[in-house]
């Protein structure tokens, strides 16, 4: 496998946490769906062939260029669809529907692809399946808000059946961090022509299971591809289970109505632990909590107003009472893990005194009405009502807003948002999926909720991307989260854990670095 010198040190990155897209979660779902026309399996806890997850929400959208939430990616990643690369436990870029890559020059990659693989749907995979999918994903007719992640590709070219090149607008080092992502997920393009926008019901990859049936609001089952070019997969069907209460998702696991609950509230945590019949699986994310501002909002277009608030949370306070010093404080919107962190940045310490200053600075000495806006989670709304009680200290009376997920996300892509909590999950370790998607004014109303637009931010994130030599990276990034920060358009407060209860019979189960669930080699005992 042929790579450029400086991409191989920068692909092969020591990362062994794992990292989610928080605050993420769904609301129900489309429409049911069932693609094979086989009924849907319900759980029984003696069924050694069924794995059952219980998850908090629904997914909204199984389609790879559509992704909004976390519990949609968790579906569909790996399981269904397949990448050209992965990345390992410790982000290590692997082979995956690509079989070998070199770079002909610096906007050239060309691409060998395995051969005698189908789509579930019997289509073969081929270039110009690789070929079609990017076109999709690109096509301004079709909206695809991921669309931005790829738009560095100028034209995907066909060279035979097994062999395709990548030809760049310039010079792009995430390349390989972002092929091996959930958005570069390969479809079928059968299904494209099939089902066009209702490919979110209708997902059809190459990968180890196939989608059966979705009961939204309720579960989504997927079987094993029997006919998989791979190593197959252990378990026979895969139900997601949508289950909102806490505590019933570790009691179904206590009981064996399912074998995973995910996520697991810190309420539960000695709970599982002194389980007979459960283990705690615990890791750090690549995630960031945040409270974000929206700028489009008065008074929080103003600077100043958002420094105050920024001196006036204690963030500590927040991880001791909230979560039980689960989690470690954060002051950048990367966590130590992802590639262009600096912990040089000290963020806004706790000063009640610097806060009332830069509030009459501003002209609201006498503090003002606002609202912050969070998912209906039992943790985001106490860590709201904290910072409600907190903000009190500097005269700023804050209304609480909780929505179900799929209201709160529609929310703030629309900005309707005044304050609001949050989380981002980067998915491929490398600091452009923080900066690009985060601060970049092209990403504003999808993934920059703040919206933000800074022409010194956007000239930086656009050099990051460029620049080849990684400590050059790391300067850039440095700098644009020195501006991020004293622009204060968001404070970051909390680098969080992953947290599932896990029964004992359970195998192999583990959750990769991007905090997906990896279910290929999971067996039940």
């Amino acid at each position: 496998m042929k790579k450029k010198t400086f991409l191989s040190a920068l692909f092969v990155l020591s990362i062994a946490t794992t990292a989610a897209l928080s605050g993420c979660s769904t609301g129900q779902g489309a429409s049911t769906s069932n693609h094979t026309n086989k009924e849907t399996t319900t759980a029984a806890s003696n069924e050694k062939g069924t794995l059952v997850i219980a998850r908090q929400a629904d997914a909204s959208k199984l389609d790879p260029h559509f992704l909004t939430d976390f519990e949609s990616q968790n579906v569909i990643y790996q399981k269904v669809y397949e990448t050209l690369v992965q990345q390992d436990k410790d982000m290590n870029i692997q082979p995956q529907l690509a079989t070998e890559w070199k770079q002909l020059n610096d906007t050239t990659w060309e691409f060998k692809l395995q051969q005698g693989i189908s789509f579930h749907d019997g289509t073969p995979f081929n270039a110009q399946a690789v070929q079609k999918t990017f076109q999709r994903v690109l096509d301004p007719q079709v909206g695809a808000p991921q669309a931005s992640d790829f738009e560095m590709i100028k034209e995907v070219k066909v060279v035979d059946d097994y062999t395709f090149q990548f030809i760049l607008k310039y010079p792009f080092s995430p390349l390989f961090s972002i092929l091996a992502s959930n958005e570069a997920s390969i479809l079928s393009p059968k299904a494209i022509e099939q089902y066009g926008r209702d490919l979110a019901k209708n997902p059809v990859g190459t990968g180890p299971f196939v989608f059966e049936s979705w009961k939204p609001g309720q579960e989504i089952v997927l079987s094993r591809n029997d006919n998989y070019w791979g190593k197959k997969a252990k378990v026979e069907k895969v139900v997601f289970k949508v289950v909102p209460e806490d505590a019933t998702r570790v009691a179904m696991v206590e009981t064996g109505e399912a074998h995973i609950a995910e996520p697991l509230p810190v309420t539960e945590v000695e709970r599982v632990k002194s389980s007979s019949s459960m283990t705690l699986y615990r890791n750090e994310l690549l995630e960031v909590a945040y409270i974000g501002f929206n700028l489009k909002k008065k008074p929080l277009d103003d600077v100043r107003v958002r420094q105050a608030i920024s001196y006036a949370i204690d963030k500590e306070s927040l991880i001791k009472g909230v979560y039980n010093d689960i989690g470690k404080l954060v002051n950048t919107p990367m966590s130590s893990k992802v590639l262009g962190f600096t912990p040089d940045i000290k963020g806004y310490p706790y000063d009640l005194n610097k806060a009332k200053e830069l509030l009459a600075e501003a002209g609201y000495a006498n503090g003002f009405k606002t609202s912050i806006l969070t998912i209906d989670l039992k943790d985001r709304i106490n860590v709201a009502e904290v910072i409600q009680s907190q903000l009190k200290g500097i005269g700023i009376d804050l209304q609480i807003v909780t929505m179900e997920s799929g209201a709160y996300f529609d929310a703030v892509m629309a900005g309707k948002q005044d304050l609001f909590l949050g989380g981002w999950g980067n998915a491929t370790g490398d600091g452009d999926y923080n900066q690009f998607n985060l601060f970049h004014s092209s990403s504003q109303g999808f993934s920059n909720r703040w919206f933000y637009s800074n022409p010194e931010v956007d000239k930086l994130i656009e050099q990051g991307r460029r620049e080849t030599d990684i400590e050059q990276r790391k300067k850039i990034y440095a700098k644009a989260q020195e501006i991020e920060i004293n622009d204060a358009v968001l404070i970051p407060y909390r680098n969080p854990e992953i947290l599932a209860a896990v029964s004992k019979n359970v195998k192999g189960f583990w959750i990769n670095p991007v905090s997906m669930y990896m279910l290929h080699d999971v067996s039940i005992e």
